[in-house]
């Protein structure tokens, strides 16, 4: 009887995932201090009080949701949508001086198109200023931009990164979500992504099945397709 042979273990390349749905906010730009400088100066504006803590809260949340609680908690007398437009547009003045890359971003995604691997960005920010972080990073990284002004139902809700997927015609459960806040670790993982968790300017809860790094350095390609393949692992020890 001729000898059975096992199966040869599979490289990176062969278990890489269908996509990989970036976060943008904290997890590929720096740019949550300027949203909590553009608050800051808001509320500020309008003779309230804001502080830190209470900005930490906002990260993650869809921008409507941020402006009712700068008008609730922050005494900000303007309607929801213009609060929006000027916090967009102070982070946007922000971005088209400096784009505050986050460590070992630009580097991943540049190993993931060299591997062929399609990348979404997926941001409760607005087009107007992902577009803006889009053009000033390497050419043709995101196949596809789904922001908080083309969805009905923010983070946590996994109707954005359902939103990716299906544009990108895949599996959700065959992708992996990049996330730096508990509310997109809850839409990712709500949507059947497989999550990795990059921690920011807030703690990535430990939670049963998902990944945690301390910076995306410590983050290449190999390590996104263990993670795609089913492995958990904490890198941010």
């Amino acid at each position: 009887m001729p000898e059975t042979l096992a199966p040869a273990p599979q490289t990176p390349e062969q278990t890489l995932p269908a996509a990989v749905l970036w976060d943008m906010d904290g997890t590929l730009v720096d740019t949550e201090p300027y949203w909590i400088e553009a608050e800051h100066e808001l509320v500020a504006e309008h003779g309230g009080t804001w502080s830190h803590e209470q900005a930490l809260q906002l990260v993650g949340n869809a921008l409507t949701v941020s402006a009712q609680i700068l008008r609730d908690q922050g005494g900000v007398d303007l309607p929801v949508d213009a609060i929006v437009r000027r916090l967009l547009g102070r982070v946007v003045e922000q971005v088209r001086v400096r784009v505050p890359w986050q460590p070992g971003a630009l580097e991943l995604l540049t190993g993931l198109a060299e591997a062929g691997v399609p990348c979404a960005l997926v941001t409760m920010s607005y087009a107007e200023l992902a577009e803006e972080v889009v053009s000033r990073g390497p050419a043709g990284a995101f196949v596809t931009l789904v922001t908080g002004d083309q969805v009905e139902r923010g983070k946590p809700d996994p109707e954005p990164y359902l939103v990716a997927a299906e544009r990108l015609g895949v599996d959700p459960a065959a992708c992996v979500a990049i996330e730096d806040s508990p509310t997109g670790i809850a839409s990712a993982r709500a949507a059947g992504v497989t999550t990795l968790g990059v921690e920011a300017v807030v703690p990535v809860p430990q939670l049963d099945g998902l990944s945690r790094a301390s910076s995306l350095e410590a983050v290449d390609v190999a390590t996104i397709a263990r993670i795609g393949a089913g492995e958990v692992l904490d890198l941010s020890r």
